[in-house]
């Protein structure tokens, strides 16, 4: 797997008009290989997309000092975007060509503090793919599959 390339400027995300012109897994496939970028939040919170297939997507992270709350444990707000990316983007992979989805809302709950520097594996897996809706969960675990966090989401797909 090559690299990341990561959105630098609004000229470098995607088009609404090459957005709508594959299907959400063909989109998701190309951040995989390279051809289209990961979102610049990515590069932000030191994470990045790993795996991705039919109703699934792994992204891996690493919480570093850029990413405390002011008594220095990682933000609640990591785990939130790590699992909004993960749990959004296993929703997008079962999006057909023409239409786009986003998230009406999310939920996370936090079980154990998170170390600085421990890398973990965030994988979310569709539920639910309807013709409106989607509903996904999420994961967040370490190397020894240590569960730091869990979220649900649910979106809506939009023409």
């Amino acid at each position: 797997m090559p690299d990341p390339i990561f959105a630098e400027r609004l000229e470098d995300i995607p088009t609404r008009e090459l957005l709508l012109s594959m299907s959400g897994l063909a989109f998701i496939e190309g951040m995989l290989a390279g051809r289209l970028p990961h979102p610049a939040i990515a590069r932000l919170l030191h994470y990045r997309l790993t795996e991705a297939g039919e109703g699934r997507a792994v992204f891996t992270g690493t919480p570093g000092i850029t990413h405390t709350n002011p008594v220095g444990g990682v933000h609640g707000g990591w785990y939130g975007t790590l699992l909004d990316s993960a749990m959004g983007c296993a929703v997008m992979t079962t999006v057909p060509q023409g239409r786009w989805y986003t998230t009406l809302e999310y939920k996370i709950s936090l079980m154990r503090a998170l170390p600085l520097g421990r890398a973990v594996r965030v994988e979310g897996v569709v539920e639910h793919a309807g013709r409106s809706t989607a509903v996904a969960r999420g994961e967040v675990r370490d190397a020894e599959g240590r569960l730091y966090a869990t979220g649900t989401t649910t979106c809506i797909l939009l023409d």
